[in-house]
């Protein structure tokens, strides 16, 4: 009896503790199998999120300028729509530091102009010429209350132009109510204007990316660059135009533009061929070759009064290059990711934009 009752507590036997321990082991690793990926995963979803907001916040930043491109004075003896004065979208860099020639078209860059709900618009009452370090004004009868000049105060960014396509912008530095100047930094203006162009408070920025540090950059054509968006790695402008040549700016009679000789005649521009609707793709050769408006720094060719519909293309990547995969063609700058679940693409988002204020007449 005690013999059979040692044998019945008999322990495992080897054999048993390798397989229990064999079964144990597979499934321990199927377990950290699953649990990997996961965390590859959550490691991602962040970057994902966030590369998602920073191109929402590049993309609504463009559209919402480029709707407003072209808006015009509504107030005083000159009304209506910039493109009947001036290019109001530039594929350059304008303004006091770093301004491009007009000969020079950058895919990357781009400057608007819009004039803003402000009623800081009236004209200059005297001739203006190119050296002078201020303009006087007229004051409005409808200035609000208290706000002689309408409003125009230092700080303020004008700008100033014509019927003959010429303008120019500068930053106000002082104001003089009672004798109704405007003084600015003495930069030598464009053109000299005559009493009766175009003085208001304007929104002109130059929107580009900076390739050193993959950043979207807004420059305010006088001294300020603010980053706005990291790690942008493309930017492209595509721009399209009305195939029937442009009639304004018209220069008063005995003055000429790169439209009009001096008796009022037609210099003519081609009519061109439609290739996305009813719109004609304009190449950086036909926005480059001339015939030039305006002069200076500000001399536009006239092919861009033709604009209608501006595309846009913007490419964003992960911020963390632990992120980014070695495929080329997927990645721009390529990283260290190895594995699929852990590796953010680049986010591309391409949209189109047809400003209202360069439409009117369509």
């Amino acid at each position: 009896m005690r013999a059979r009752t040692l044998g019945s507590q008999a322990g495992y036997s080897l054999i048993e503790l390798l397989v229990a321990s064999a079964i144990m082991l597979t499934v321990t690793g199927a377990i950290f199998g699953l649990m990997n990926p996961s965390q590859g995963v959550a490691q991602a979803q962040p970057e994902v999120a966030d590369l998602q907001q920073r191109m929402r916040v590049a993309q609504d930043t463009l559209f919402r300028e480029l709707v407003m491109v072209g808006a015009g004075v509504y107030q005083g003896p000159v009304t209506g729509s910039l493109i009947n004065f001036f290019a109001p979208i530039v594929p350059r860099r304008l303004g006091l530091t770093g301004s491009d020639p007009a000969t020079v078209f950058r895919p990357d860059y781009m400057t608007i102009s819009y004039i803003p709900t402000t009623y800081s618009q009236t004209t200059i009452s005297d001739a203006m010429p190119p050296n002078s370090a201020e303009l006087k004004v007229r004051d409005q009868p409808n200035c609000p209350k208290g706000q002689e000049l309408c409003g125009f105060k230092q700080g303020m960014i004008v700008i100033v132009f014509d019927s003959t396509g010429h303008f120019d912008t500068f930053e106000i530095t002082e104001v003089q109510n009672e004798a109704g100047h405007l003084q600015h930094r003495n930069q030598n203006l464009n053109h000299q204007y005559n009493a009766g162009a175009s003085v208001t408070q304007v929104v002109s920025y130059t929107y580009y990316r900076d390739a050193a540090t993959n950043r979207l950059m807004r420059y305010d054509l006088a001294a300020t660059e603010t980053p706005l968006v990291e790690n942008v790695v493309d930017l492209q402008f595509s721009y399209f135009g009305d195939p029937n040549p442009p009639l304004n700016p018209k220069p008063p009679a005995g003055e000429a533009n790169c439209l009009y000789d001096t008796n009022g005649n037609y210099l003519g521009l081609p009519v061109l061929a439609p290739t996305d609707g009813s719109l004609a793709a304009l190449t950086p050769a036909m926005l480059t070759d001339g015939p030039f408006c305006g002069s200076g720094d500000t001399e536009f060719d006239a092919d861009l009064l033709r604009v209608r519909k501006v595309r846009v293309t913007l490419r964003l990547q992960a911020a963390n290059p632990a992120l980014r995969g070695s495929d080329a063609t997927i990645w721009l700058n390529p990283g260290q990711a190895v594995k699929g679940e852990s590796a953010v693409p680049d986010y591309a988002v391409t949209f189109e934009v047809s400003p209202r204020n360069l439409n009117l007449a369509r």
